[in-house]
């Protein structure tokens, strides 16, 4: 069994910043191989892809968020990263950590909800 926690959210001004941690454990030998991505889902929309990154260490990011958000892992902590920037309220979402292990071994966290004040 995998387990995914996510956490760093909290209420933070227009252009404030934020880092959102997800951590994995349980049966993980290793993340090397593991697609990891961060979606949101604000309230009444639908849950959206906010930025990957891929077993090839490749990130790629939503247009929204590029040269604001940026997506990094630590394979020897088994913890992926949402570095956030200039966030704005339109960000308001609760933040979900994806870790696909293979296409049969998908998990999900819990969430962390992210509210930014104008």
């Amino acid at each position: 069994q995998v387990q995914v926690v996510e956490s760093g959210g909290g209420l933070v001004q227009a252009w404030g910043s934020l880092r959102l941690s997800c951590a994995v454990s349980g049966t993980v030998f290793s993340m090397s191989g593991m697609h990891l991505a961060w979606y949101r889902q604000a309230p009444g929309a639908q849950r959206e892809l906010v930025a990957g990154i891929y077993s090839n260490g490749s990130p790629k990011y939503q247009d929204s968020v590029k040269d604001r958000f940026t997506i990094s892992r630590d394979i020897a902590k088994k913890e992926a990263y949402l570095e956030m920037h200039s966030l704005r309220p339109e960000d308001t979402a609760v933040y979900y950590c994806n870790v696909v292990i293979d296409p049969a071994r998908k998990y999900w966290g819990q969430g962390t909800q992210v509210t930014v004040s104008s």
